[in-house]
């Protein structure tokens, strides 16, 4: 894989069930390239494979058939260059159950979702993935957050692969990336 992509993916699809005819295929031969820095945002509908398609890029699910490629290496173990931003608040595993459920409680959202933040960058990964970032805070936090997301991508030139339904979260990035019928093609 040549230096410059940061991220490559061939005839990447991923299928559930079992025996020929019985499979469902949640994606279809994917083929994407990844540049350092940039922005993508993955949009599509609700169930149509984005958050799986991330899981396989961030190395916590594996494709069915295809290749991916980060960084210059066979994707086939998690790599201490990437980090993770969940939409869902994530727990913290050394932390016991009663400090895990009582420490959010004393958090706002968009105060989780900053920790939350800080934690997936705190090895200044290259690549950041992140599940829905402003999907469960009001809009101006939201906004907040985007821009801490897009500063970091800026300052430390961060690739950034966000999941989104947020428009105007997906118009900041420079790529925009349907997901639908388990096929990835470039909005313009």
């Amino acid at each position: 894989m040549p230096a410059e992509n940061v991220l490559e993916v061939h005839h990447l699809s991923k299928h559930v069930g079992q025996g020929g005819e019985h499979h469902i295929y949640i994606l279809t031969g994917v083929e994407l390239v990844v540049k350092p820095a940039q922005k993508i945002a993955l949009i599509g509908e609700s169930g149509s494979g984005k958050l799986t398609l991330l899981g396989i890029l961030a190395g916590l699910d594996y494709g069915s058939d295809g290749a991916v490629h980060l960084l210059g290496h066979d994707l086939t173990a998690l790599n201490e260059e990437l980090g993770f931003v969940f939409q869902s608040f994530m727990l913290v595993p050394t932390l016991t159950a009663l400090e895990n459920v009582h420490l959010p409680a004393q958090l706002s959202g968009g105060e989780q979702q900053r920790v939350a933040l800080a934690r997936a960058f705190i090895g200044r990964p290259q690549i950041l993935f992140a599940d829905e970032p402003t999907g469960n805070l009001d809009c101006a936090t939201g906004d907040r957050i985007a821009d801490e997301l897009f500063n970091l991508n800026r300052d430390f030139a961060t690739t950034l692969i966000l999941v989104t339904h947020d428009r105007q979260l997906a118009a900041f990035c420079e790529r925009r990336l349907r997901l639908q019928d388990g096929r990835l093609e470039e909005v313009v």
